[in-house]
């Protein structure tokens, strides 16, 4: 009521104030765990989801261990979001935590390559909950899409935000800073990556979007951010082709002019081309956040695990219960690509559904 009244509560900057005091007056509490169950769950992938179900469980008296494919555990919030949304300093205090509470952290660790999930029931592992998330890219398979400096999100954030590429040469993963960077997309990611840009050094930023301002799926708040930092806007402008120079570099980016036409499946207007209307931008890097999904390596020795039209997983929306009985799954990689916030949630009902499955034998999904 709030919002329409006035300004709505600011949810997230209420929690991001609780948690920097916390740590400014070093509060720090382990929350108190039952005894042992002697149950054991395996938590694959060191997401928000998968954090927030370990936590839980580990809450509830189980023995649990995180296995995460990356070096370091966090998923979206290590790898994702910028230190400047989110320091990584309150990521990695509440993982301390989790070991301090018990749960073990294995990194570097790839289920579906090192091990299955049938392998994981049968090192002992009593239930299994699958939090791998919606990080791999989607491409729009246009010419000159794989010349250098043309980079996914994924990868583009990845390289700033795990691998510190921001301070090269004292990190040994170096980036393009570009001085003319072309964002495509307008999504809360691609924001993030048009802000990062402006923070590696770019004299300019650009955000192409197929649709209108209207459609933008970013947070208003996120694109004020964007545009208070000097990001440029080009909307109704899809990408058709990318050129490079004489040695392989991305030099400019063409785009066909477009107007919005009836709405789509999903609700929005579609974008339509003008005919003869086209827009070119010289830039010497381009940043691709037009979406992601999942990553099917784990499913391949998985196939009881159902999934949907998109490749995520079919799982009840209350319980995260999937179709192989012991098998949970919340966050990204059942929902597709969505906010911390949704991953979390979906984390803590899995674990409650996973603590009665296991103390209770409940049919799974019950």
């Amino acid at each position: 009521m709030l919002g329409v009244k006035g300004e709505p509560v600011a949810i997230g900057r209420l929690e991001r104030f609780v948690a920097d005091y916390a740590a400014a007056v070093n509060r720090k509490e382990i929350p108190p765990t039952v005894q042992p169950t002697g149950k054991r769950v395996a938590i694959i992938g060191a997401g928000p989801a998968g954090l927030t179900c370990a936590s839980e469980l580990a809450h509830l008296g189980h023995a649990v261990t995180i296995l995460e494919a990356l070096h370091r555990p966090g998923g979206v919030l290590t790898y994702g979001i910028p230190e400047f949304r989110l320091p990584k300093r309150i990521v990695n205090a509440e993982i301390d935590q989790l070991r301090e509470m018990g749960v073990r952290i294995v990194t570097n660790y790839v289920v579906g390559l090192r091990a299955s999930v049938g392998d994981l029931f049968e090192k002992g592992y009593d239930a299994v909950f699958v939090g791998t998330g919606a990080g791999l890219p989607k491409f729009l398979n246009i010419p000159g899409e794989n010349l250098c400096g043309v980079f996914s999100a994924n990868e583009y954030l990845t390289r700033v935000n795990l691998m510190e590429a921001h301070n090269y040469p004292n990190s040994s993963t170096p980036i393009i800073p570009g001085k003319h960077v072309v964002v495509l997309g307008a999504g809360n990611t691609a924001m993030d990556a048009a802000r990062t840009a402006v923070r590696l050094g770019a004299e300019r930023v650009w955000i192409v979007y197929r649709r209108s301002s209207r459609e933008v799926p970013a947070r208003a708040e996120e694109v004020e951010h964007a545009k208070e930092e000097g990001v440029e806007f080009r909307f109704l402008r899809g990408p058709v082709e990318i050129y490079g120079d004489d040695r392989g570099w991305v030099r400019a980016i063409r785009s066909q002019v477009m107007q919005l036409g009836e709405p789509d499946e999903s609700g929005r207007r579609r974008p339509v081309p003008i005919e003869g209307q086209e827009e070119t931008i010289e830039c010497d890097v381009i940043v691709n956040a037009v979406g992601s999904g999942s990553n099917q390596l784990l499913f391949r020795s998985a196939k009881d695990i159902e999934l949907n039209k998109w490749g995520n997983i079919v799982a009840n929306e209350e319980t995260g219960a999937t179709s192989r009985r012991g098998v949970f799954a919340g966050g990204d990689i059942v929902t597709g690509a969505a906010t911390v916030i949704l991953a979390m949630g979906a984390g803590l009902k899995a674990a409650r559904a996973i603590h009665e499955y296991l103390m209770n034998g409940a049919p799974q999904g019950e």
